[in-house]
């Protein structure tokens, strides 16, 4: 009956897992949809509204114990706003960038995000890479080098989200958040300078909201849910799958939205740019795979670990401890041998990263 609803539980993290990761992908859709309103205006709009939603979630759970906690801590209060100022940047240049027909372009973003996380351990945390990994850093860098020569310039919306998203995924690390909390909190710190900037919008006779009808203030309110729905998602598959699924699942997102450049908005795409794409493609199933080994090699090692464990405690006579017994009986204070269960063998993701796909639900949001 265990191992039914283990399977149970992995069966609906997996569909929580394609319905986050789902939905990060087709958002390119969504956005257009706020026109007119320009990317600055839906961008504080998402700020207000998300900070609205998440609200009514902790309030419905009754999760408020963290909020106190936090503001004892001045060092995380700063991580968090260094976090907001950075997902602030990331989800601005993101609108922008659809809803100027670039969403080819900002895929590449999230498919070279792993690299550039990677490439921020070993300069900033002083990691040291496997040959694979190197491979695929290398394999990335001279793709950039393709792409920037297919577009006649660096390819900057694509690295600046890819390295404003790394750069939020390590200072996330740090904080160790949940994923509504950390939301909660990167938006309240968010949410007045928003607010304000809507108000300013309104009386310079510039804001959208309620000038354009119900159907676009709707819209623009939507923002919120768009933003939280995912993320709640996300969280429910973290604690379903192991990391190294989320890991793979994660590459569903910047896959829905190539394909929405090409086939929907009909964005160009050269040889140059095909041979720049399948170069960072190459370089994450390098990835992949190096992950995937290790994963296999850990959880190996884990269980020769429990199995030599075994084998090493002394066998326990039957009648050990028995009334009347002639030899004297283990006693409590008998230390056992450790034993290491196969199944708690850490997992790396499929990005070898350490800042992607995080179950303190640190999740893409796009």
């Amino acid at each position: 009956m265990a191992a039914a609803k283990n399977g149970g539980d992995q069966r609906a993290g997996l569909l929580y897992g394609i319905g986050a990761y789902g939905m990060w992908g087709l958002v390119p859709l969504f956005w257009p949809l706020l026109k007119p309103a320009g990317a600055v205006e839906i961008l504080a709009h998402r700020m207000v509204w998300s900070l609205a939603v998440v609200g009514i979630a902790l309030l419905a759970l009754r999760r408020w114990g963290w909020i106190r906690e936090l503001l004892r801590q001045p060092r995380k209060l700063g991580l968090i706003a260094v976090a907001a100022a950075v997902i602030t940047v990331n989800w601005g240049l993101y609108i922008w960038s659809v809803n100027t027909g670039h969403v080819v372009e900002s895929s590449l973003g999230y498919f070279i995000n792993p690299l550039v996380t990677i490439a921020l351990g070993v300069l900033l945390l002083k990691e040291r890479l496997r040959p694979a990994q190197w491979a695929a850093v290398g394999t990335g860098f001279v793709a950039v080098v393709v792409l920037t020569l297919g577009y006649g310039r660096p390819p900057w919306i694509s690295l600046t989200l890819a390295c404003s998203f790394a750069v939020y995924g390590l200072v996330k690390k740090k904080v160790n958040l949940g994923g509504l909390e950390s939301l909660a909190a990167e938006t309240a710190i968010q949410f007045l300078p928003a607010l304000g900037y809507l108000l300013w919008l309104g009386s310079q006779g510039s804001a959208t909201f309620g000038t354009q009808g119900p159907g676009h203030a709707a819209l623009l309110a939507a923002t919120g849910v768009v933003t939280a729905t995912p993320l709640v998602c996300f969280g429910a598959a973290a604690i379903r799958v192991p990391l190294s699924t989320l890991g793979l699942l994660q590459y569903l997102a910047p896959m829905f939205q190539f394909g929405l450049g090409i086939l929907y908005f009909h964005e160009a795409m050269p040889p140059e740019r095909w041979a720049g794409f399948s170069l960072v493609w190459l370089a994450l199933s390098v990835l992949t795979w190096d992950a995937l080994r290790t994963s296999r090699r850990t959880r190996a090692e884990a269980a020769r670990l429990a199995a030599a464990a075994r084998a090493s405690r002394p066998a326990r006579p039957a009648d050990a401890g028995s009334p009347g017994s002639g030899d004297s009986p283990a006693t409590a204070s008998e230390p056992a041998a450790p034993v290491v269960p196969a199944t708690a063998a850490p997992t790396a993701p499929a990005t070898a990263a350490p800042a992607v796909a995080d179950p303190s639900g640190q999740a893409p949001r796009r």
